[in-house]
């Protein structure tokens, strides 16, 4: 499963920068931003040719 992370501004909460992870890096990227007190909104990704029944599954090229 993915994730996608975006890094919250911390004055208006905007989004400054996001990134697509796996679950098994979701941790240690929440743990950075716990240490440098950086704000995070985490939610589920499902890429557009994967269905969420199929979200495992890899795709050509990827």
């Amino acid at each position: 499963m993915h994730f996608e992370i975006l890094r919250l501004n911390d004055s208006d909460g905007r989004a400054q920068a996001s990134v697509i992870a796996e679950a098994s890096a979701v941790r240690e990227i929440v743990d950075r931003a716990a240490a440098t007190g950086a704000r995070l909104y985490i939610r589920p990704h499902v890429h557009p040719l994967e269905t969420p029944a199929s979200t495992s599954a890899t795709l050509p090229g990827a």
